[in-house]
């Protein structure tokens, strides 16, 4: 509509029905690209979600190791990420692996942040209850602190995922070979607007659907957690 009302020309910001004939033209290869970007997206959130909790795991362990490794870990993600792009080209090389690499620097770090804070809010009368009981640390671990801290875990998990989309697509402009990031780099130098925005909406939509996969297991997990705070 505003494309109508403001008289926008489609070459800096096309009309819905221009975003609709682009795909419509191409929707095998938009769909292909889509599928790439999507694979390489779900391996590396998977990556950062096994080391993102991992480390929260280890995190929680013991305060002195927090405090050794922790302060570590955010110097390294404050580096800018779209720098460390084209060195992960240089030491992975030009296949899937740099791009799978990027989206697990770029989620790991709200993933594991999110699950240290989890498991470190378990009220001192739940481990207070677990040592009464003789509960090993494992089984503090697994019955008491891993369940009181998944709420905060699928926080950070659901801003690790549409992070891990964005970096898919910065991985994909820096190698370009597939994925909805070249489209849109290809679409840029051959001023193919339409097709560019064919290939945002498609990345916008693929984020939606991981996020609202991620509500849903959310409020499968946690029903308890409902039903407690009604």
């Amino acid at each position: 509509m505003a494309t109508i009302v403001f008289a926008i020309d489609p070459f800096f910001l096309p009309s819905p029905p221009d975003i609709v004939r682009a795909f419509i033209a191409a929707p095998g290869y938009l769909l292909r690209e889509t599928a790439a970007t999507a694979s390489v997206t779900l391996a590396g959130f998977g990556l950062a979600t096994i080391f993102g909790l991992s480390v929260a795991a280890l995190l929680a362990t013991s305060k002195m190791i927090e405090h050794a490794i922790l302060p570590i870990l955010v110097a390294l993600h404050s580096v800018p990420k779209v720098a460390v792009a084209p060195l992960l080209v240089v030491w992975l090389g030009f296949g899937p692996e740099p791009k799978i690499g990027m989206v697990l620097v770029i989620s790991f770090f709200p993933i594991m942040l999110a699950a240290t804070a989890g498991l470190a809010s378990t009220p001192k009368e739940l481990a207070d209850l677990a040592r009464s009981l003789s509960a090993s640390r494992l089984q503090t671990f697994v019955k008491i602190r891993l369940p009181w801290a998944l709420p905060q875990v699928l926080v950070g998990l659901k801003t690790g995922v549409t992070l891990a989309v964005i970096g898919a697509v910065v991985a994909e402009l820096s190698s370009s070979n597939s994925g909805l990031g070249t489209v849109i780099l290809t679409a840029g130098t051959t001023a193919d607007t339409p097709r560019a925005f064919a290939a945002i909406t498609l990345l916008a939509l693929m984020s939606t659907a991981f996020f609202s996969s991620l509500v849903g297991i959310e409020r499968l997990m946690l029903r308890w957690a409902s039903e407690t705070t009604s």
